[in-house]
């Protein structure tokens, strides 16, 4: 199996490879962003027709926490619907057979029931502070249906929850939560603050799911014979912003004060998916969040004295 991963070098990226460099008889085939740039259409149509790899995940994004999302809106509509719109595209056009896209949980609606099941998507506004990333992933989730019901093709989606793990984005104004925590809180400590400000209320909940497990849920998606046009993946469990913020704290070994700055937006009230269906096909992540930010926190360590820290 030839397998080509888009954007091999980000976090999920390089969560795939790790995952599919042990897997009996998959040769993978990667590129780097100077290598190939995946807005681009011309070049990525032609990287397809020179290499014809049988099976494409594409993890590629553009991607960014709330401030990211609400300060740059055209950059990241744009470059999302390029990049599924030119993989999709040249995909189908030089005989893939099996494409897997992998989209996110902000699809949904802002105030979708909770756990947000599949079948709510485009049933409400979004949430107006990332609606240009889910825009873009929604239209790359409907590309993928749409071919696969046009052209026969098996085509298929992923909708992962939050994602953390090793080769995060440390970024101090544009990462995720997680990652942001992961780094105010190790600076405070080494730094000998007394005390750490953190966004928001601290009540919105939020459901987190490292990245290896999502690794493996895609995996066990590329062997169904029939998969579900889309399908979400997460934990099925969430924690509160605050307690979330409580646990990095004690992770990272900082002993002061949490100060919250309510004045700062909190997003969504709550993103929980619902897993059922996959559960029901057979999967389960297995990464506990404690034992998962510790596993992170030690990455970022590593990464840091390396030189390698995102960010």
């Amino acid at each position: 199996m030839k397998l080509f991963i888009a954007g091999h070098q980000g976090m999920v990226g390089s969560a795939l490879v790790r995952r599919f460099a042990r897997e009996p008889g998959a040769s993978l085939l990667l590129r780097t962003r100077q290598e190939l740039d995946l807005t681009q259409q011309f070049a990525v149509d032609s990287f397809f027709a020179a290499e014809k790899p049988d099976v494409a995940i594409v993890a590629a994004a553009k991607v960014g926490g709330i401030q990211a999302n609400a300060t740059y809106p055209a950059d990241f509509l744009f470059a999302n619907l390029a990049i599924a719109a030119n993989a999709i595209h040249a995909a189908y056009r030089h005989g893939v057979k099996r494409l897997l896209f992998l989209g996110s949980s902000c699809i949904y609606p802002k105030h979708a029931p909770q756990p947000m099941p599949e079948d709510c998507l485009l049933t409400g506004p979004l949430e107006p502070t990332n609606e240009a990333y889910a825009i873009a992933k929604i239209a790359g989730l409907k590309l993928a249906q749409s071919y696969r019901k046009q052209h026969g093709v098996l085509f298929h989606s992923a909708m992962p929850t939050n994602l953390y793990g090793p080769g995060d984005n440390y970024h101090p104004e544009n990462s995720h939560v997680l990652p942001a925590l992961i780094r105010r809180f190790h600076e405070a400590k080494e730094a000998g603050r007394a005390e750490v400000v953190a966004w928001g209320t601290g009540t919105p909940r939020r459901e987190f799911l490292h990245v290896d497990d999502l690794a493996d849920a895609c995996a066990f998606l590329l062997r169904l014979a029939n998969p579900p046009d889309w399908i979400n993946v997460g934990t099925g469990s969430d924690v509160t912003i605050k307690e979330l913020t409580e646990t990095v704290a004690a992770v990272t070994g900082f002993t002061g004060r949490i100060a919250w700055d309510a004045t700062k937006p909190d997003g969504t009230p709550r993103k929980l998916l619902d897993v059922s269906r996959l559960a029901t096909l057979g999967w389960r992540a297995r990464t506990g969040l404690r034992d998962g930010i510790g596993q992170t926190y030690a990455s970022f360590l590593a990464e840091k004295v390396a030189g390698g820290l995102r960010g």
